[in-house]
């Protein structure tokens, strides 16, 4: 009996993930058919390892991760946001951790980790991967513009920051 219930939990968590990697991956896929929304999906993708790390802790949450991240990858037609859940995806499993720093270097430490995720991302679209859209949109750009847009990210990334402490209290009373 004892064996059954923990083959149950398993075959829970693991349909749990597939069917939250496979959501991961529609809305990343609808962050290629809106082109406004190419930076909210991602972020509501992230939203979906909430209930994978408040059930069954970060581990799993980062297992999640790493199964939802190439998959988007594979199947967006759009690669941008696709690459930004891939650079970004794993920071819902971390924040736990980064609450831990003190109060005030917190924000610092969020932004210095968003801001290089983001800079390594668009690096490697821009130089390695040579995504044509993105090498005209930033050809552009000006140098001050560009540092515009990264400061303008790192204050929505706070404020979505700011929801994931949030969301996972209303997940609770929600499952309660």
């Amino acid at each position: 009996m004892k064996e059954f219930n923990r083959m149950r939990r398993e075959s829970r968590r693991m349909a749990l993930c597939g069917l939250l990697a496979a959501l991961t991956t529609a809305l990343l896929s609808l962050g290629s058919l809106i082109p406004l929304a190419a930076f909210a999906c991602p972020l509501l993708a992230m939203v979906c390892l909430l209930p994978a790390l408040l059930l069954y802790g970060p581990r799993t949450a980062l297992l999640l991760y790493a199964g939802a991240a190439p998959l988007a990858l594979l199947l967006c037609a759009d690669k941008e946001p696709a690459l930004l859940y891939a650079f970004l995806g794993w920071y819902p499993a971390l924040r736990p951790r980064l609450s831990r720093l003190p109060r005030l270097c917190r924000p610092p430490a969020k932004c210095a980790l968003f801001s290089l995720a983001v800079s390594a991302m668009y690096a490697l679209a821009v130089h390695i991967l040579r995504l044509e859209a993105l090498v005209e949109e930033f050809a552009g750009y000006s140098a001050a513009m560009v540092l515009g847009l990264l400061a303008l990210g790192n204050v929505v990334f706070l404020l979505f920051d700011r929801c994931l402490g949030t969301l996972p209290l209303l997940f609770q009373k929600w499952i309660k």
